[in-house]
């Protein structure tokens, strides 16, 4: 359980390096993840990579199945506890987060 002061977000940068990580160890190339989730060109992935961007849910949801773990075990949280945020939607922020994460549960399941 987080404390109340503090909510969850995803580090992109982390996360990033973290699924370029997980598709190596599995021997993917980003030509072969390209191929495999029907992508135009690998720019997309090479973002994910640098952190600028989040693979999209069923983006998501594949690369969770191809490299055999869960779909949140993708991605890397970063907590934080914004002193200027009211607690009003630091609440907000939290259920929404945990709303997010239990639909990646479902979906993975």
């Amino acid at each position: 359980m987080l404390p109340d002061s503090a909510y969850l977000r995803i580090d992109l940068e982390r996360t990033g390096r973290h699924l370029e990580q997980l598709i190596r160890q599995r021997g993917y190339s980003v030509k072969d993840i390209q191929r495999i989730l029907h992508l135009s060109c690998p720019q997309p992935i090479y973002r994910w990579m640098r952190g600028q961007i989040l693979p999209s849910v069923d983006h998501l949801f594949m690369l969770a199945r191809l490299l055999h773990v869960h779909m949140e075990d993708l991605l890397i949280p970063s907590y934080e506890a914004p002193e200027d945020m009211a607690e009003e939607q630091r609440s907000r922020v939290r259920r929404m987060i945990a709303y997010c994460l239990e639909y990646l549960r479902i979906r993975a399941a």
